[in-house]
């Protein structure tokens, strides 16, 4: 009884929640209880007092041996538990080491002892014990979470917990082959397309035809076959492969050797064909696979052929071949097919907009007066977007001489009049570029980029339109200009041609892209030259467009004063403080090329808009795009350049001249693998 009276026993009762309200409630109905009972009879009140006493210390006594016996029976569960983790981390298939202060073991479990040779590892250091672990736990200690890492001769997930020095190790050998071998059997696609196959077979005999099919039909199957790939005959022109992931890897090893082969071969024998490759990978639905392999195909087809583009969904293209310049094609179908196209869109849309990129040159602005003749001739409006900011000698000069042309003044407006002026329905064309990012006004190309027409004679880049309703890229062409005037042929001639600042206009674009029809010029360029001479274009206003400021020449000259020579390639880095203008930088760059044993150059400056640019040209033999794409931009096989922000001309020369040493090494290594 004193026990029961203890203070011990009365904290216990008001320690737990559960007892504590039982017993305020036993208590208070015991006392209402020996109230009324005492009122109505004392004799019944001691009755109910003894009753009461006797209840109350059966019921709690009771009460506490509950809560003992749950006590006990949670004591004995978290022994089972503690006892079950303690033979859990003996026995189970993970490996664990513990490490004190000095990256000394203090522990590990059974199952990681297997992978060491000494018979005791507690108290040695990891490094002794194993050197090649050690590293890992070093090069890994600062993850925040699990890597998989390579390990006498197996695969682990690897963790390090840094702040508890232990280290965790679980072999997931089997999944990480079954992982891999899934990413090896992925499927992809790739269309091939023979680029001027329907040119060189017009005027061969029967027999002739068959025998060029067969042979490149042959090659292709050969080349199929030794690489473990599944060909199809589509067309004449066309074929389907299909093969998994690891054969992919291995003919992009080879660099697609198949286009050296086929190309080289039916050179000798006068028909030098060339074929473009799209290959899509990375993809479970094969209708989006084939979509994505015919995109790829359409780049490499708008880059200009004799090349294969790989590109997943999502991930950026890998580009191989493209050595050669993209041959002049000898019919005129595809220019009449695309101005009946514009004509039809134009005759839909209330109004048009064009514009060509940044820093506008006469090819650029030239294409732009020349749609808007088409546009006039169709009977729509045209308004030409101009940024009055940054404009070179020759395009101020341009502008002033539009003074005289009040139809024309009238029509050119700036980027924020464009904006106000356009509506849902009008059409805008974009020329002489296909870059959102080298645009005049990106405002306007995201108001009306469901409502786009590209026409440029530059190599397709990845950074392009997603959905335009007219694309018209022909890298064969020797500018804009030329692509344009090839339009006015098909054009409605109740309308007004082109006049005489029009014409002059775009033949100054053709002639300097050109250099005077010493480069990139074909038949076709003559043609359209003629045909713009015939239209009116001036001479004399031509030689005045290209006249040069002495400021302008001076800087160009200082900038060749600078050049580096080196491997066949010239290398000229401007000064980081001082400005160039972008058409005197191309200039320098071009006139470097004029040296003896001089292939391929570089001029890295300032520009005046506080980017650096970087004009890269070669005299076909080297590949100045690749190089250019490399740094964000792009352009011809030797006609190329760049534009970078937040960086100084000594951090582009910098890696400029990385670039060119990593593609010397892999020239090297890929002429070694030949051998």
């Amino acid at each position: 009884m004193q026990k029961f009276f203890s203070r011990e026993n009365w904290l216990f009762y008001f320690k737990h929640p559960a007892v504590r309200w039982n017993v305020c409630y036993l208590l208070l109905l015991t006392v209402i209880s020996l109230f009324f009972a005492f009122i109505f009879n004392w004799l019944i009140g001691v009755i109910v007092l003894v009753i009461a006493l006797v209840g109350g210390f059966t019921s709690i006594k009771q009460l506490r041996r509950l809560v003992i016996d749950a006590n006990e029976y949670l004591n004995h569960l978290l022994y089972q538990i503690k006892q079950g983790q303690q033979e859990a981390l003996l026995e189970m298939p993970m490996g664990m080491i513990m490490l004190n202060q000095k990256n000394e073991v203090e522990w590990i479990t059974p199952y990681m002892a297997r992978y060491f040779s000494l018979e005791r590892v507690v108290g040695k250091s990891l490094a002794e014990v194993d050197n090649e672990l050690a590293q890992l736990v070093q090069q890994h200690a600062d993850d925040e979470e699990s890597q998989v890492v390579s390990w006498q001769g197996r695969q682990f997930e690897f963790l390090v917990q840094n702040q508890n020095h232990v280290v965790y190790l679980m072999d997931v050998t089997k999944y990480e082959q079954i992982s891999k071998r899934f990413k090896q059997e992925q499927i992809f696609l790739g269309n091939i397309y023979l680029d001027n196959y329907d040119e060189l077979i017009q005027g061969m005999s029967d027999s002739d035809v068959s025998n060029l099919h067969n042979y490149v039909t042959s090659e292709i199957n050969k080349w199929a076959t030794e690489n473990h790939l599944l060909m199809k005959i589509i067309d004449d022109d066309n074929y389907l492969i299909i093969g998994h992931q690891l054969s992919l890897e291995a003919v992009e090893k080879k660099k697609f050797k198949i286009l050296d082969t086929i190309r080289e071969n039916t050179s000798q024998q006068n028909s030098p064909v060339t074929l473009s490759v799209g290959i899509a990978y990375g993809e479970n639905n094969l209708i989006r696979l084939a979509d994505t392999a015919q995109d790829n195909l359409d780049l490499a087809l708008g880059r200009g052929g004799d090349q294969v583009v790989v590109r997943s969904k999502d991930k950026p293209a890998r580009f191989y071949g493209g050595k050669t310049n993209p041959m002049e094609k000898r019919t005129r179908v595809r220019a009449r097919m695309i101005s009946q196209a514009l004509k039809e869109l134009i005759s839909q849309a209330d109004q048009l907009f064009v514009m060509g990129h940044k820093t506008p040159d006469m090819d650029s602005l030239g294409a732009c007066l020349g749609i808007r003749r088409i546009a006039e001739m169709n009977g729509k409006e045209c308004w030409i977007v101009v940024d009055d900011e940054h404009q070179h000698s020759d395009i101020q000069r341009l502008m002033r001489e539009i003074n005289n042309y009040q139809s024309i003044k009238d029509h050119i407006i700036s980027p924020a009049e464009a904006m106000e002026r356009a509506t849902g329905n009008s059409l805008l064309v974009m020329v002489d570029h296909a870059k959102k990012s080298i645009t005049i006004s990106p405002e306007l190309y995201e108001k009306l980029q469901n409502r786009l027409v590209i026409i440029d004679h530059h190599r397709r880049g990845e950074e392009f339109p997603e959905n335009p309703l007219l694309v018209y890229i022909e890298p064969y062409a020797s500018s804009t200009c030329e692509l344009i005037t090839e339009m006015f042929e098909y054009q409605p001639r109740e309308g007004e041609g082109l006049n005489k600042l029009e014409a002059t206009t775009m033949l100054t674009g053709i002639q300097i892209d050109t250099k005077s029809f010493t480069k990139s010029a074909g038949t076709r360029t003559f043609d359209a030259a003629s045909y713009l001479r015939s239209a009116g274009a001036d001479g004399m206003m031509i030689q005045s467009f290209m006249k040069e400021d002495s400021r302008s020449f001076m800087q160009r000259n200082h900038l060749l004063a600078r050049a580096e020579i080196n491997s066949h390639i010239a290398i000229c880095a401007g000064e980081e403080d001082r400005y160039y203008d972008s058409v005197t930088a191309a200039q320098a760059a071009d006139m470097l090329l004029q040296i003896s044993d001089v292939d391929a150059s570089f001029v890295i400056t300032k520009r005046t808009d506080g980017e650096i640019g970087v004009s890269a040209r070669s005299l076909g033999d080297f590949n100045v795009q690749v190089i250019m794409e490399k740094m964000g931009g792009g352009g011809h096989l030797a006609n190329a350049a760049t534009q970078i922000s937040g960086k100084t001309i000594a951090d582009v020369k910098q890696e400029l001249l990385d670039i060119l040493n990593h593609k010397d090494t892999a020239a090297k290594d890929e002429e070694e693998t030949e051998e």
